[in-house]
């Protein structure tokens, strides 16, 4: 394998690498590009990721309370079967942007060592804060970063 492959990885204080991957639900492509001048959660996950049951009504609630501010989530699905992607959905339905990524290219852009870890990433485009794992608890505490965000 060569080097650069181990080197890939979102680094707090610099530009997230790029994104760009269709829409579980169909249709066009989503960027992160897109949605840049809003503060972004850029959430990787997976339907047998135990913690992502749990940060997903979080991440809706923050997602409806801080849309209208210019927050917006934006989840990547890394299942193999889309199907077990949308099972999951079904059972934990939410309103924000949710793309898929089959073939494990941005999880290795990103550098992701495990389910979930979400970038929250400022209007600039520039990650933030990295939460690796997920915890009923850390739902107060990114709620305090997204309004720190927002505010700048």
């Amino acid at each position: 394998m060569p080097f650069w492959v181990q080197a890939g990885g979102a680094v707090v204080g610099q530009k997230a690498p790029a994104v760009s991957l269709p829409a579980l639900s169909g249709g066009e492509d989503i960027s992160l590009e897109s949605l840049r001048g809003s503060v972004v959660y850029l959430d990787f996950w997976a339907s047998w990721c135990g913690p992502c049951r749990v940060s997903f009504p979080i991440l809706e609630q923050l997602a409806i309370e801080f849309g209208p501010q210019g927050f917006d989530v934006l989840a990547i699905n890394v299942d193999e079967v889309e199907a077990d992607a949308q099972q999951f959905l079904s059972d934990i339905p939410v309103s924000y942007l949710v793309v898929r990524d089959g073939e494990g290219v941005s999880p290795q852009a990103y550098g992701i060592m495990g389910m979930p870890t979400g970038y929250l990433i400022d209007r600039q485009g520039v990650v933030r804060e990295i939460h690796q794992g997920f915890r009923k608890s850390d739902g107060e505490q990114l709620r305090a970063e997204i309004v720190m965000l927002l505010k700048e």
